[in-house]
């Protein structure tokens, strides 16, 4: 159910379904933003959480350590970058019941996620966590990879549902 209520919460147990899209990374206490949920849902309605881990971004690179300090500086500023790990307790903690979850991951082998390697070098690069000089190196290396067609990035992704 799509509704907009201009400054409004919707009405305790309205909807039949709510879905959480790369959503709880952000909230510093998610256990609040999913009382809401909660208090929306039908009894027996569904909840659905989707999300990535940051913290498991896979890219193959010829300096395993630099990329892991490029992924992890990624993933440092977001409030809760491995939240996807946890919807499972969270949505057990919260009282759902006939939890599950699933991952899915994303292969990507071809230059379409260049893109976020440039911002991955440049995050890490602002602040402070490697040089401009390693951050050009990695992304050369990247563009390299990407042209030689020996470029590899994993990204999985989780999905909790449960039941009100």
């Amino acid at each position: 159910m799509n509704r907009r209520h201009r400054g409004r919460a919707l009405p305790g147990a309205s909807v039949h379904g709510y879905r959480a899209d790369k959503v709880f990374h952000e909230p510093a206490e998610p256990e609040r933003a999913l009382e809401e949920a909660r208090r929306v849902l039908v009894p027996g309605g569904r909840i659905l959480l989707v999300g990535p881990d940051w913290d498991t971004l896979v890219i193959d690179s010829d300096d395993p350590a630099l990329t892991r300090t490029l992924v992890h500086a990624r993933a440092d500023p977001i409030t809760n970058p491995r939240a996807a790990r946890r919807c499972r307790t969270l949505l057990l903690n919260g009282r759902f019941r006939d939890v599950t979850v699933e991952v899915h991951t994303s292969v990507y082998t071809g230059p379409e996620m260049m893109p976020l390697l440039a911002g991955l070098a440049g995050a890490a690069c602002s602040t402070g966590a490697v040089t401009r000089e390693q951050a050009d190196g990695w992304s050369a290396e990247q563009r390299t990879r990407v042209n030689a067609d020996r470029f590899f990035l994993a990204l999985p992704v989780f999905t909790a549902a449960a039941t009100r």
